[in-house]
């Protein structure tokens, strides 16, 4: 997954409208904006539309994030996120409310949403092509707080530049719980450039914590992919 975010200065908050008059313009601009980004990813060039949209999503607010993904109901999914900060929360609730019913193209989501299954997913970081199968995580479980504590390693970990490994620490994490149960249920997330002992894969991490948090795993489908793939 590819997140676009375009930072600038926040306006004051009196004079930002209510969110749901802002949710209400993006959908609008959106359905404006639909038949250039179908064209643009059809001819699998998401390049020619990523400043509009990212002047769009910073329209609704100058601190969310998006991406454009491969669906798992629909062809695509568009993602706006706040990254699981509280004040952006009344903003993603009511673009989440506004949206569009979804369609056989497009579905929407306010939190990246997990990967049917992540072991299928090959992430594009610079000169490497990293499988997520490879990924290994050593988990402690704190039963009394009810979250887990998290050690995530991959062979090429050592390899990576400091922002690509961090980015391999938390992105198999989100792809197999999803930004918001991640947030929810892990602590403390760390990077193992060593391999660690006794570790376990990211459908054993999923169905740790979803045991923990009295959930039921999403079913696995073959054949969906994720990121990079």
């Amino acid at each position: 997954m590819r997140w676009f975010h375009r930072r600038r200065e926040p306006s004051p908050p009196a004079a930002r409208p209510d969110p749901r008059t802002l949710a209400e313009r993006f959908w609008c601009d959106w359905q404006e904006m639909l038949p250039e980004v179908a064209a643009a990813l059809g001819d699998r060039e998401p390049g020619r539309v990523e400043n509009q949209l990212c002047q769009l999503v910073a329209d609704l607010h100058p601190d969310l994030h998006f991406a454009l993904e491969r669906g798992q109901r629909a062809i695509y999914a568009l993602v706006v996120s706040g990254q699981e900060d509280p004040r952006l929360r009344p903003f993603t609730d009511a673009w989440k409310a506004a949206a569009p019913p979804e369609d056989a193209i497009w579905e929407y989501h306010d939190a990246v949403p997990p990967v049917p299954d992540p072991t299928l997913v090959t992430v594009n970081l610079g000169a490497h092509r990293i499988r997520l199968a490879d990924v290994r995580v050593v988990a402690q479980v704190d039963a009394a707080e009810g979250v887990v504590d998290v050690a995530v390693h991959h062979p090429t970990m050592a390899e990576l530049e400091p922002a690509a490994r961090s980015a391999m620490t938390y992105l198999p994490l989100d792809a197999a719980l999803g930004e918001r149960l991640a947030a929810e249920r892990l602590r403390r997330v760390e990077t193992a450039d060593a391999a660690p002992a006794d570790t376990i894969g990211l459908l054993e991490l999923r169905e740790l914590v979803h045991e923990l948090a009295g959930l039921e795993p999403p079913p696995r489908q073959p054949g969906i992919v994720g990121p990079g793939d």
